[in-house]
């Protein structure tokens, strides 16, 4: 529960950061000194206040690796691996500076996203908004002649403490979609179910296929590049798709390349991944330039994982808008109902 409220870094200042990181290093001001500066700048009080905690570390003699930890979770577990292997291998600038183009990425996408969803998602609140306008009005107009109150929704709410409980439920909903956005943008166990049948889903399960394995190639890039040891890379790799469909293969891929298996036959045997990933994978470890063709491979998913972006915020857009269409269709057919009750009345006292 603590992981799940735990403060988080947001992804455009992790960009901003490590790139003003990689420069500074590459410039060759001492580490310390870097590390002292971001902690004093103009960044927002959260992360000025998680800098301090890691310089002060530093200042202590502990690596940057370790001064993390004393950041808790604030940082994310990609940023904290490659900081210890950069350390580790002399190449820390050069790992700061690929962690700003992935990141720079990550925000290049949700910013093409937030884009695209913004109409729909403005007409679904001018909806909800129109509905709970018209549930105020109906408690101030007079009742019917059966004696009941003037409720066209068919909701049984009107008037002021039907706005309050209609605004309950709204709240609630969007509450529910908040939480479950957050909980599977951190992987968390229990929204397993939901992310097999997310990607299982015809239309949806492509795109997010694409996605995740842009992710992939290039976390497989930035670890092998930066020297980090393959069976430690993995599962690093795999968690940061940020899918369970194949992350739940972490185990059984790195159990069969400790058997003496190839890697390429490890990920084929799991029938999780595509093809052309497994081509790419076999054509580099055969030729012993893994982290090249999967920085090549990363390049042609990142091209494709803008389209697919694209391809799921119209699918999403469609959503919103079937939704705001089932809603003004569902008033205009309670509208006429009520209207036309009375007439329905006086036909059943013929009859």
């Amino acid at each position: 529960m603590f992981f799940f409220f735990s403060p988080r870094i947001k992804l455009g200042e992790l960009s901003q950061l490590c790139r003003r990181l990689a420069t500074s290093l590459e410039a060759g001001v001492e580490i310390r000194r870097v590390w002292a500066r971001e902690s004093t700048g103009r960044s927002s009080l959260g992360l000025r206040r998680h800098m301090e905690l890691v310089a002060e570390g530093i200042n202590r003699g502990e690596t940057v690796a370790d001064a993390l930890h004393e950041a808790g979770g604030y940082f994310p577990t990609l940023f904290h691996e490659l900081i210890d292997v950069g350390e580790q291998t002399g190449k820390l600038a050069e790992v700061l500076r690929r962690l700003a183009e992935h990141y720079e990425h990550q925000v290049r996408l949700r910013r093409i996203f937030m884009a695209a969803i913004a109409w729909p998602m403005l007409q679904l609140c001018a909806a909800v908004g129109v509905i709970g306008l018209l549930i105020f009005i109906m408690g101030f107009l007079p009742k019917m002649p059966n004696g009941k109150p003037f409720d066209f929704l068919g909701l049984g709410l009107y008037g002021t403490r039907g706005l309050v409980i209609y605004s309950l439920y709204v709240a609630a909903v969007v509450a529910v979609v908040a939480v479950l956005t957050r909980a599977l943008r951190r992987g968390l166990a229990w929204t397993r179910p939901v992310q097999l049948i997310l990607i299982r889903t015809p239309g949806l399960g492509g795109p997010l296929q694409t996605l995740a394995m842009s992710k992939l190639a290039w976390t497989m890039y930035l670890t092998l590049e930066a020297g980090m040891d393959l069976l430690r890379a993995l599962p690093l790799c795999l968690r940061s798709m940020g899918n369970v469909h194949y992350s739940q293969h972490t185990a059984d891929i790195l159990h069969s390349i400790k058997a003496g298996h190839e890697v390429t036959e490890a990920f084929a045997d799991t029938r999780a991944f595509p093809r052309e990933f497994l081509d790419s994978l076999e054509v580099g470890e055969r030729a012993g330039r893994l982290p090249e063709t999967m920085e090549i491979l990363s390049r042609e998913y990142q091209d494709r994982a803008q389209r697919a972006l694209v391809a799921l915020t119209t699918l999403a857009g469609f959503g919103v808008w079937l939704l705001v269409a089932a809603i003004i269709v569902l008033v205009i057919f309670q509208l006429f109902s009520a209207i036309m009750q009375p007439t329905y009345d006086a036909l059943d006292a013929l009859h």
